[in-house]
């Protein structure tokens, strides 16, 4: 099973040694997100086919390398650096340190290991079509030779996301907007001929109705690369995690409302002062990276956890 670790959390910035102490044990608890249900995920080595990291920050994992080498599974890590305005962007780490992180994972791990997202892409009065195009092209430059491939998404406007950014838009006088399809597919065109001036090959995670030409269907969960860096062929069938979807199957192991990193377009906490309470609330000896209700597995988590 390839470990997705995580598309609904940042793992690698902010549960590191959770993570760690979970591969030390061999197991994980998981809460699956609609039920509350809690599974064991087995991490030993012999189930585990690979791993894949989404992340803003790796550098808490990065100062353990040898360990996550150790294991000796091959990884990838889906790495978004997007460079927005701070209104947009609470919290995240620089550019330029992103930038390094991904060029020593290309040096270190494997020059397949890191994956660059700029997604999602959203439309405001800070960061209209030419910003974009002048982020994108200065992040293309810094990162040529790191990454071959670039993720691009549109940001879907979720009742959660649009909540955020309006409150976004209210404390920093800005406006953000949706535009049609057709200015879309223009930017991801252009996107893409800047990427591939700098060797990066553009891909566009579960909208294919944006596939504009110089563009093809990303795959973030690829058991192909990770048979690339493993240097033998992996087994693992096509199952997408929602509509558009072209990924190999996983299994992820966060929690939604867990990543404190602020961001107004995130899809995956619906206030940051809930994700900032759980992060606070979570303790990296758990099994799992939210405590358990006391009245059993599908008792669903209080808003706000206490800290312990």
């Amino acid at each position: 099973m390839i470990i997705s670790a995580s598309y609904r959390t940042d793992i690698p910035a902010f549960y590191a040694e959770w993570f760690f102490a979970r591969l030390q044990a061999g197991r994980v608890l998981v809460r699956n997100p609609y039920s509350g249900q809690a599974i064991t995920v087995d991490l030993r080595p012999a189930s585990v086919t690979g791993f894949v990291f989404w992340t803003r920050n790796f550098g808490p994992v990065l100062r353990r390398l040898p360990d996550l080498l150790g294991f000796g599974r091959p990884f990838t890590v889906q790495f978004t650096v997007t460079g927005y305005p701070r209104a947009l962007e609470a919290a995240v780490i620089d550019p330029l340190q992103a930038v390094a992180q991904i060029r020593r994972l290309s040096a270190e791990v494997h020059p397949l290991c890191p994956v660059w997202r700029y997604d999602p892409i959203v439309f405001s009065s800070a960061t209209p079509p030419d910003f974009h195009l002048a982020n994108f092209e200065r992040l293309a430059a810094q990162l040529e030779g790191a990454t071959d491939e670039v993720v691009v998404s549109f940001a879907q406007i979720y009742r959660k996301t649009r909540r955020n950014l309006d409150a976004a838009a209210r404390l920093h006088g800005l406006e953000w907007y949706d535009p049609p399809d057709e200015a879309k597919l223009r930017l991801v065109s252009q996107l893409a001929a800047i990427a591939r001036s700098r060797g990066i090959g553009l891909t566009v995670c579960t909208q294919p109705q944006y596939l504009a030409p110089g563009a093809v269907e990303a795959r973030c969960i690829d058991s192909r690369r990770l048979s690339r860096i493993a240097g033998a062929p992996l087994q693992v069938p096509l199952k997408g995690n929602r509509p558009g979807c072209a990924c190999h199957e996983s299994r992820d192991i966060g929690e939604y409302d867990t990543c404190p990193h602020g961001c107004a377009y995130c899809y995956a906490v619906r206030h940051r002062r809930l994700a900032l309470a759980r992060y606070r609330a979570h303790r990296p000896e758990d099994e799992s990276l939210l405590p358990l209700a006391p009245a059993g597995p599908a008792s669903p988590l209080p808003l706000f956890p206490a800290a312990r």
